[in-house]
């Protein structure tokens, strides 16, 4: 065994899998890490206090537009993808999927480049591409610009077949609107992810889907068919199925705490629940504006809305998704901790052990101060 660099005691720890009382991190001289029992140390070892607070994982998001003041809409550059990395990196987020709303496919092939020049060069954090349209359906569309919505042509799905040989993760948002099951079932079987959002298709049209290779829905409750007495919707679909995963921007304006814990309360694997940011530029950055597709987007309350008020993504970083599932919620540490770790890694066709402590670490303060990568 190589010798300890570092063992970081006073803090709980959370692998990602199980939360651990009076037990120290322990920093190996090669790199790796290891929980221990605290009182197992070796004698003389260099040791941290910490004042309360956890240590966990790095955390996973897979849907991120942007960072650091720079959309990725705006900009498909391996610069632009390391500042947006970096801006995630200083809220502990360690890994993330580059998020392109929809837009044309001229941005989307540069966007797809972009991702695997930066994996090439090693960029840290980039882990593959979250898509999120424009086989969306205009009647969900959201923030979306309407006129760049379209149904999935063979081009389109021969393109992104291409970029899940290239890329170690592909993820897409559709609608069954504007993509067949055909085209839905060919692209699973490939290993991308594809991901129900945007859609105001009915129950039995999204369990088609479900039936065909989707295997997750985008910010569940936001953009799509709700439940309804007669008529479940997307939302009905993805609570009555345990193998379906779903992501949740849980910042309070997109959900409502007490919708959140119905759900996790109604769905036969709850756990199959994420956290997701649908960070903008916003994250990381001082700006109250910024454009997407040639619309502005203000910042205000923690909240970034269109001038009609639409809301257009989200002004939230996971250490504060964390804590409002935790606070308003009522999820305990034990669940609220693998939402943001392994289980968006679980969904990852290539996840390189991202969301586990060997692959990094933060710590979060108990009096909510900044969160330290370890």
């Amino acid at each position: 065994m190589t010798q300890i660099k570092k063992a970081y005691i006073g803090a709980q720890i959370h692998d990602g899998f199980t939360l651990h009382l009076h037990h120290a991190l322990a920093v190996f001289a090669d790199g790796s890490r290891r929980v221990m029992d605290a009182n197992a140390l070796p004698k003389g070892c260099p040791t941290q206090v910490l004042t309360g607070g956890m240590i966990t994982p790095g955390f996973v998001d897979l849907q991120v537009n942007g960072g650091g003041g720079i959309m990725f809409n705006d900009d498909q550059s391996v610069a632009a993808l390391t500042t947006i990395a970096q801006a995630h990196l200083s809220t502990g987020t360690a890994a993330i999927l580059p998020t392109l709303i929809t837009d044309t496919p001229a941005r989307t092939r540069a966007a797809i480049d972009a991702v695997a020049q930066a994996i090439t060069q090693k960029v840290a954090g980039i882990i593959g591409i979250h898509l999120e349209g424009p086989h969306l359906s205009v009647a969900r569309k959201g923030a979306h610009d309407p006129n760049l919505i379209r149904k999935m042509t063979d081009d389109d799905l021969a393109l992104l077949l291409k970029a899940a040989e290239t890329l170690p993760n592909v993820m897409v948002t559709v609608a069954p609107e504007t993509t067949s099951n055909a085209q839905i079932k060919t692209m699973a079987d490939a290993g991308i992810i594809v991901s129900l959002g945007h859609t105001d298709a009915d129950y039995q049209t999204c369990i088609g889907a479900f039936d065909v290779g989707a295997r997750c829905v985008t910010h569940l409750f936001n953009a799509m068919s709700q439940l309804g007495s007669r008529e479940p919707g997307l939302v009905g679909a993805t609570l009555s199925r345990g193998d379906i995963y779903a992501g949740f921007i849980a910042d309070g304006v997109h959900v409502n705490p007490a919708t959140i814990g119905i759900a996790l309360a109604a769905k036969p694997r709850s756990e199959h629940i994420f956290l997701v940011t649908d960070a903008m530029a916003t994250l990381g950055s001082a700006i109250d504006s910024f454009q997407l597709n040639g619309r502005d987007v203000f910042r205000k309350h923690q909240q970034l809305t269109l001038a009609d008020g639409t809301l257009a993504g989200a002004d939230l970083e996971i250490p504060r998704a964390l804590s409002f599932m935790m606070n308003d919620v009522g999820d305990s540490p034990e669940l609220a901790i693998p939402r943001a770790t392994t289980t968006p890694a679980s969904l990852l066709r290539e996840s390189s052990g991202v969301g586990r402590l060997e692959a990094a670490a933060v710590y979060l303060p108990a009096e909510g101060g900044k969160p330290v990568l370890l």
